[in-house]
């Protein structure tokens, strides 16, 4: 039997893994953002609004803490890869930061510009709609940016 021929149906085989295809890993680099960016808004919710913090506080607080959720999201599987800390945060910095910065900003502003939902309570239905509202139209928003970090190299999703 020749072996070439059988090893060149190998490679054609349906079974073969294939490179991943750009969207998927966009829309995974995309959801990992969702996920850090949603936990942190919404433990920076409860936090200033158990603080009573007037609305611009409250916006820095969840944005920062979605900023700081978001990053350690993406530090955590560098560092359990063996990546150093120094070279884990600058790779988080770079391949993450654009896409939780476009993802926040959105948010920010559909909740801002939302009736109701700047006034509204932690126990009010407005208030957690308004933040999923946010949240969807930042992730429709950072989409786009994933994909094109990820086909320019800049962004691998781990």
């Amino acid at each position: 039997m020749d072996t070439t021929h059988a090893h060149h149906h190998a490679h054609a085989s349906p079974a073969a893994p294939q490179a991943p295809v750009p969207w998927r890993l966009a829309l995974s680099a995309t959801l990992h953002c969702l996920l850090g960016c949603g936990t942190g808004e919404v433990v920076g919710m409860v936090v200033a609004t158990a603080l009573g913090l007037s609305d611009a506080a409250s916006i820095a607080l969840t944005v920062t803490l979605g900023f700081v959720f978001g990053f350690a999201l993406g530090v955590v599987p560098l560092r359990r890869a063996g990546f150093a800390w120094r070279r884990a945060m600058k790779q988080v910095l770079v391949a993450e930061g654009l896409s939780i910065a476009v993802m926040e900003a959105v948010d920010v502003l559909v909740i801002t510009q939302t009736p109701g939902v700047m006034e509204a309570h932690l126990t009010s239905p407005v208030l957690w709609l308004g933040m999923a509202a946010g949240l969807a139209a930042g992730f429709v928003a950072a989409f786009p940016v994933n994909l094109w970090l990820i086909r320019r190299g800049v962004r691998h999703h781990h």
